[in-house]
Protein backbone atom coordinates (compact mmCIF):
# COMPACT_ATOMS: atom_id res chain seq x y z
CA UNK A 1 0.00 0.00 0.00
CA UNK A 2 2.88 2.39 1.30
CA UNK A 3 4.10 1.68 -2.75
CA UNK A 4 1.13 2.54 -4.38
CA UNK A 5 1.44 5.79 -2.06
CA UNK A 6 4.51 6.96 -2.83
CA UNK A 7 3.95 6.32 -6.59
CA UNK A 8 0.36 8.73 -6.63
CA UNK A 9 2.50 11.01 -4.27
CA UNK A 10 5.27 11.38 -6.98
CA UNK A 11 2.86 11.60 -10.25
CA UNK A 12 3.16 15.07 -11.88
CA UNK A 13 -0.28 16.61 -11.60
CA UNK A 14 0.96 19.52 -13.39
CA UNK A 15 -0.65 18.66 -17.48
CA UNK A 16 -4.00 16.70 -16.22
CA UNK A 17 -4.68 19.82 -14.01
CA UNK A 18 -3.71 22.81 -16.32
CA UNK A 19 -5.86 20.73 -18.74
CA UNK A 20 -8.66 20.70 -16.69
CA UNK A 21 -8.54 24.25 -15.82
CA UNK A 22 -8.72 24.92 -19.29
CA UNK A 23 -11.87 22.90 -20.35
CA UNK A 24 -13.74 26.19 -18.00
CA UNK A 25 -12.39 29.01 -19.74
CA UNK A 26 -12.96 26.92 -23.37
CA UNK A 27 -16.77 26.59 -22.09
CA UNK A 28 -17.15 30.55 -21.35
CA UNK A 29 -15.32 31.53 -24.54
CA UNK A 30 -16.90 28.90 -26.69
CA UNK A 31 -20.60 29.40 -25.40
CA UNK A 32 -20.67 33.61 -25.79
CA UNK A 33 -19.14 33.01 -29.16
CA UNK A 34 -21.70 30.85 -30.83
CA UNK A 35 -24.57 32.91 -28.40
CA UNK A 36 -23.30 35.94 -30.48
CA UNK A 37 -23.48 34.84 -33.64
CA UNK A 38 -27.12 33.51 -32.99
CA UNK A 39 -28.41 36.56 -31.21
CA UNK A 40 -26.94 39.02 -34.34
CA UNK A 41 -28.54 36.60 -37.02
CA UNK A 42 -31.73 37.28 -34.90
CA UNK A 43 -31.64 40.88 -34.80
CA UNK A 44 -30.60 41.02 -38.39
CA UNK A 45 -33.99 39.20 -39.56
CA UNK A 46 -33.17 35.30 -39.17
CA UNK A 47 -34.60 33.48 -35.99
CA UNK A 48 -32.92 29.70 -37.34
CA UNK A 49 -30.50 29.97 -34.40
CA UNK A 50 -33.55 30.88 -32.52
CA UNK A 51 -35.63 28.22 -33.23
CA UNK A 52 -32.64 25.74 -33.03
CA UNK A 53 -32.14 26.35 -29.52
CA UNK A 54 -28.79 28.16 -29.90
CA UNK A 55 -29.71 31.25 -28.29
CA UNK A 56 -28.54 30.14 -25.00
CA UNK A 57 -25.97 30.20 -22.46
CA UNK A 58 -26.16 26.63 -22.27
CA UNK A 59 -22.50 25.68 -23.36
CA UNK A 60 -23.75 21.75 -24.09
CA UNK A 61 -25.85 23.34 -26.79
CA UNK A 62 -22.79 25.07 -28.48
CA UNK A 63 -19.85 21.74 -27.91
CA UNK A 64 -18.15 20.29 -30.37
CA UNK A 65 -16.47 17.47 -28.63
CA UNK A 66 -13.47 17.69 -31.22
CA UNK A 67 -13.04 21.47 -31.12
CA UNK A 68 -13.34 21.57 -27.34
CA UNK A 69 -10.61 19.04 -26.81
CA UNK A 70 -8.39 20.78 -29.52
CA UNK A 71 -9.27 24.34 -27.59
CA UNK A 72 -8.10 22.21 -24.48
CA UNK A 73 -5.03 21.04 -25.72
CA UNK A 74 -3.81 22.80 -28.47
CA UNK A 75 -5.51 26.21 -27.25
CA UNK A 76 -7.02 26.90 -30.81
CA UNK A 77 -10.33 25.13 -31.55
CA UNK A 78 -14.44 25.61 -32.35
CA UNK A 79 -17.58 24.91 -31.36
CA UNK A 80 -20.69 23.51 -33.15
CA UNK A 81 -21.44 26.03 -36.29
CA UNK A 82 -24.44 28.24 -35.30
CA UNK A 83 -27.21 27.42 -38.04
CA UNK A 84 -28.01 30.70 -40.06
CA UNK A 85 -29.94 31.08 -43.03
CA UNK A 86 -28.86 33.97 -44.87
CA UNK A 87 -31.68 34.62 -46.96
CA UNK A 88 -33.54 35.71 -44.44
CA UNK A 89 -31.53 39.11 -44.29
CA UNK A 90 -32.71 42.06 -46.47
CA UNK A 91 -28.73 41.56 -47.58
CA UNK A 92 -27.86 38.33 -47.32
CA UNK A 93 -23.81 38.84 -48.31
CA UNK A 94 -23.53 41.22 -45.58
CA UNK A 95 -25.81 40.31 -43.22
CA UNK A 96 -23.81 36.93 -43.15
CA UNK A 97 -20.15 39.15 -42.79
CA UNK A 98 -21.86 41.03 -39.96
CA UNK A 99 -23.14 37.65 -38.47
CA UNK A 100 -19.79 35.84 -39.04
CA UNK A 101 -17.79 38.76 -37.62
CA UNK A 102 -20.12 38.80 -34.28
CA UNK A 103 -18.13 35.66 -33.12
CA UNK A 104 -14.64 36.98 -33.16
CA UNK A 105 -15.62 40.08 -31.94
CA UNK A 106 -17.12 38.85 -28.83
CA UNK A 107 -14.31 37.04 -28.01
CA UNK A 108 -11.99 40.18 -27.76
CA UNK A 109 -14.23 41.75 -25.85
CA UNK A 110 -14.36 38.44 -23.63
CA UNK A 111 -10.59 39.16 -23.59
CA UNK A 112 -10.33 42.70 -22.71
CA UNK A 113 -13.04 42.29 -19.41
CA UNK A 114 -11.30 38.82 -18.45
CA UNK A 115 -8.00 41.07 -18.44
CA UNK A 116 -9.50 43.97 -16.81
CA UNK A 117 -10.83 41.63 -13.91
CA UNK A 118 -7.27 40.20 -13.61
CA UNK A 119 -6.10 43.65 -12.85
CA UNK A 120 -8.80 44.41 -10.16
CA UNK A 121 -8.29 40.80 -8.79
CA UNK A 122 -4.26 40.48 -9.29
CA UNK A 123 -3.72 42.41 -5.43
CA UNK A 124 -6.09 40.65 -3.22
CA UNK A 125 -5.91 37.21 -4.85
CA UNK A 126 -2.18 37.19 -5.64
CA UNK A 127 -0.93 38.77 -2.94
CA UNK A 128 -3.00 38.03 0.23
CA UNK A 129 -4.68 34.90 -1.43
CA UNK A 130 -3.27 31.19 -1.25
CA UNK A 131 -3.72 28.13 -3.86
CA UNK A 132 -7.07 28.51 -4.47
CA UNK A 133 -6.46 32.17 -5.33
CA UNK A 134 -3.44 31.50 -7.19
CA UNK A 135 -6.17 28.72 -9.65
CA UNK A 136 -8.91 31.64 -9.78
CA UNK A 137 -6.13 33.93 -11.37
CA UNK A 138 -5.17 31.35 -13.63
CA UNK A 139 -8.49 30.75 -14.84
CA UNK A 140 -9.07 34.52 -15.14
CA UNK A 141 -5.69 34.33 -16.97
CA UNK A 142 -6.09 31.06 -19.16
CA UNK A 143 -9.92 32.86 -20.41
CA UNK A 144 -8.87 35.97 -21.85
CA UNK A 145 -5.55 34.09 -23.87
CA UNK A 146 -7.98 31.05 -25.00
CA UNK A 147 -10.48 34.07 -26.04
CA UNK A 148 -8.17 35.78 -27.71
CA UNK A 149 -6.84 32.63 -29.41
CA UNK A 150 -10.37 31.74 -30.71
CA UNK A 151 -11.05 35.44 -32.54
CA UNK A 152 -8.08 35.09 -34.29
CA UNK A 153 -8.23 31.81 -35.00
CA UNK A 154 -11.60 32.42 -36.83
CA UNK A 155 -10.20 35.06 -38.79
CA UNK A 156 -8.55 32.22 -40.76
CA UNK A 157 -10.97 31.55 -44.67
CA UNK A 158 -11.34 28.23 -43.81
CA UNK A 159 -14.88 27.09 -43.93
CA UNK A 160 -16.18 27.01 -41.37
CA UNK A 161 -14.72 29.36 -39.35
CA UNK A 162 -15.94 32.79 -39.49
CA UNK A 163 -13.05 34.06 -42.07
CA UNK A 164 -14.57 31.85 -44.28
CA UNK A 165 -17.88 33.51 -44.71
CA UNK A 166 -16.75 36.89 -44.55
CA UNK A 167 -14.10 36.55 -47.24
CA UNK A 168 -17.44 34.38 -49.21
CA UNK A 169 -19.51 37.71 -48.61
CA UNK A 170 -17.35 39.60 -50.97
CA UNK A 171 -17.18 37.84 -53.71
CA UNK A 172 -19.31 37.11 -56.62
CA UNK A 173 -22.28 35.12 -56.42
CA UNK A 174 -20.62 32.32 -59.00
CA UNK A 175 -17.24 32.32 -56.68
CA UNK A 176 -19.69 31.92 -53.92
CA UNK A 177 -21.70 29.14 -54.98
CA UNK A 178 -18.09 27.41 -56.01
CA UNK A 179 -16.24 27.42 -53.07
CA UNK A 180 -19.68 26.41 -50.93
CA UNK A 181 -19.40 23.14 -52.93
CA UNK A 182 -16.31 22.26 -50.74
CA UNK A 183 -16.96 23.87 -47.61
CA UNK A 184 -17.91 20.12 -46.38
CA UNK A 185 -13.96 19.12 -45.98
CA UNK A 186 -13.37 22.65 -43.95
CA UNK A 187 -13.23 20.51 -41.05
CA UNK A 188 -10.87 18.39 -42.34
CA UNK A 189 -8.55 20.44 -43.22
CA UNK A 190 -9.12 22.34 -39.72
CA UNK A 191 -8.47 18.82 -37.64
CA UNK A 192 -5.34 18.40 -39.83
CA UNK A 193 -4.18 21.92 -39.45
CA UNK A 194 -4.29 21.70 -35.91
CA UNK A 195 -3.08 18.16 -34.99
CA UNK A 196 -0.48 18.27 -36.87
CA UNK A 197 0.50 21.65 -35.71
CA UNK A 198 1.04 23.46 -39.37
CA UNK A 199 -0.36 26.63 -38.43
CA UNK A 200 0.35 26.56 -34.55
CA UNK A 201 3.31 28.59 -34.34
CA UNK A 202 2.11 31.17 -36.41
CA UNK A 203 -1.35 31.92 -34.37
CA UNK A 204 0.44 31.30 -31.16
CA UNK A 205 2.99 34.06 -32.16
CA UNK A 206 -0.28 36.11 -33.09
CA UNK A 207 -1.80 35.34 -30.26
CA UNK A 208 0.63 36.31 -27.88
CA UNK A 209 1.38 39.52 -29.62
CA UNK A 210 -2.06 40.60 -29.51
CA UNK A 211 -2.16 39.20 -25.81
CA UNK A 212 0.92 41.51 -25.21
CA UNK A 213 -0.63 44.53 -26.70
CA UNK A 214 -3.57 44.16 -24.91
CA UNK A 215 -2.38 43.25 -21.30
CA UNK A 216 -2.54 47.24 -20.70
CA UNK A 217 -6.20 47.15 -19.71
CA UNK A 218 -5.21 44.50 -17.03
CA UNK A 219 -2.01 46.72 -15.88
CA UNK A 220 -4.93 49.18 -16.06
CA UNK A 221 -7.17 47.93 -13.87
CA UNK A 222 -4.67 47.18 -11.44
CA UNK A 223 -3.63 50.81 -11.10
CA UNK A 224 -6.72 51.86 -10.37
CA UNK A 225 -7.37 49.94 -7.08
CA UNK A 226 -3.78 50.29 -6.15
CA UNK A 227 -3.51 54.42 -6.44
Amino acid sequence: MSAIANIWNGLDWTVPLNMLLGVIPALICITLHELSHGAVAYALGDDTAKQAGRLTLNPVAHIDWWGLAMMVLFRFGWAKPVPVNMYRFKNPKRGMAITALAGPVSNIVIAAVFLFLYGLLYTPLYVNGGAFSEIVLQTIMTTAYLSLSLAIFNFVPISPLDGSKVLFSVLSDEAYDKLMRYERYGMIVLILLVTTGATSGFLSTVTGWAYEKMFFIAQFAFDLVNH
